[in-house]
């Protein structure tokens, strides 16, 4: 009898495990720098450098999301169109095909929706909620609703249905139902992956300056209604990216991975040492903080005096350093508190060797250097997070502005330091949000899928 009951409590185990093998999912999907020749926004006559001008200008503009200013009805404090990659997914049955904005620093996903009160141009097709037949909208007190925060939120009393609502920095706003439908995510492995009952904005008035390529934005933060946290143990609460340097001028693909924090099939690895750093929790949960200690020029290494930044406080700041910078795929430069980038900047000066300091033709880059016909020797530049020596090549650090000129794309800022997209370039950088922790290792990203 106890052998018996033995053999059963191991089948029973036993199931359990392959069932919960079997319901988690891992996959890899393209992700498309806007501008990349595979990008609809790609034109052929814009120059590396007008390309590279934008970037930084959009940079800047996103890093007011993150800062610090008194919220009102109506604003959530965040830049419209923003990012720097899109992800396509399908919506409703039957699928809809939606290219939008993948956004590590948003949590709700929306996209446009029918019938419009009130639509920017878009050239794919609108999604059309009433000819879904897995569309539902949420009630004005359910979880998901009230996961808004309370500027973000309404109720159309008549119908029950809860709305939700976000106004842009640039005057971009975007307003609508807020619903369940089912969302699938290509997967480069075979067969689009479905997530029926995903909680998403349904957008019916929406305008301002999004570009008419996309149809809204892909939630990728750490707050409850974003895509990442909502599929939650179905991915392992992990996902990755390798991000090209090649993505937005050569056909080197970037990629991210949910359900795994392992490399893409296509890319090589340059090192097989995994740094890995904590994430700090902190409000508002949408944003990934970490650690920054201190940043080494050749062997000069120089503690990170910024606070810690919370963009929902008082305006007070903290001594502390756990949670003073946030990683964002989405801004292009590296942001560093001004104080401690004069001190950064002149280690950077001292240690550049066969070129002049210079200032930058368009006044946006802080640290330019020039050449005459020799080599400009550009100094190694180590990022110390808390626990992880991330270590940068000269392409993470500097941006070739023209061919005797090179930056640093790093800047000063008073506000929130950010870890932008070009630091984290060729490097495989994972996020386990059960173990809360971000990982990084070098790898060479440009084959991609």
């Amino acid at each position: 009898m106890a052998n018996t009951i033995l053999i059963v409590t191991f089948l029973f185990l036993f199931s359990m495990i392959v069932s919960s093998l079997t319901n988690t999912k891992h996959f890899t999907v393209e992700l498309i720098h806007r501008d990349s020749p595979h990008s609809p926004l790609y034109k052929p006559q814009t120059t590396l450098t007008d390309r590279l001008n934008a970037a930084f200008l959009r940079s800047i503009s996103r890093s007011r999301r993150f800062n610090h200013q008194p919220q009102t009805d109506l604003q959530s404090g965040l830049i419209g169109a923003g990012g720097e990659f899109f992800m396509s997914i399908t919506i409703g049955t039957p699928p809809t095909n939606v290219l939008a904005i993948a956004d590590t620093g948003s949590d709700l996903t929306w996209v446009q929706c029918k019938p419009c009160q009130q639509c920017y141009k878009e050239n794919g097709l609108i999604f059309d909620s009433k000819k879904s037949s897995t569309y539902k909208s949420e009630p004005c007190n359910s979880r998901n609703c009230n996961a808004l925060s309370t500027n973000e939120r309404g109720c159309d009393e008549a119908k029950g249905v809860c709305k939700y609502r976000y106004s842009y920095g640039d005057k971009s706003f975007t307003k609508g139902d807020v619903a369940t439908e089912t969302i699938s995510i290509g997967s480069a492995s075979g067969s689009p992956v479905s997530f029926p009952g995903t909680v998403f904005g349904c957008g019916y008035n929406n305008g301002g300056n999004f570009d008419e390529t996309g149809s809204g934005i892909i939630g990728l933060g750490g707050g409850q209604l974003s895509l990442i946290s909502q599929l939650g143990s179905s991915i392992s609460n992990k996902f990755s990216y390798c991000l090209s340097h090649k993505s937005s001028t050569m056909n080197g693909t970037s990629v991210i991975n949910l359900g795994t924090s392992s490399a893409p099939s296509g890319a090589s690895k340059v090192s097989n040492v995994v740094l890995s750093t904590p994430l700090v929790d902190k409000e508002p949960q949408t944003y990934y903080y970490l650690t920054l200690e201190a940043i080494s020029v050749g062997n000069t290494k120089i503690p990170y005096t910024g606070t810690t930044y919370y963009p929902n406080d008082d305006g007070a700041s903290s001594a502390a350093t756990k949670g003073s910078i946030i990683i964002d795929s989405g801004t292009t430069l590296t942001l560093l508190e001004s104080g401690f980038f004069d001190r950064f900047g002149a280690a950077v000066e001292e240690s550049v060797t066969g070129a002049k300091r210079v200032s930058d033709p368009q006044g946006l880059l802080s640290h330019c250097f020039k050449s005459g016909s020799a080599e400009i020797g550009l100094p190694e530049i180590t990022v110390h997070f808390s626990g992880a020596d991330v270590r940068l090549s000269a392409l993470n650090a500097f941006v070739k502005v023209s061919e005797d000129m090179v930056c640093m794309s790093m800047i000063p800022t008073t506000e929130v330091a950010i870890f932008g997209n070009f630091a984290q370039m060729d490097f495989l950088v994972g996020y386990d949000l059960e173990a809360r922790r971000v990982s990084f290792q070098r790898m060479d990203c440009s084959a991609g899928l």
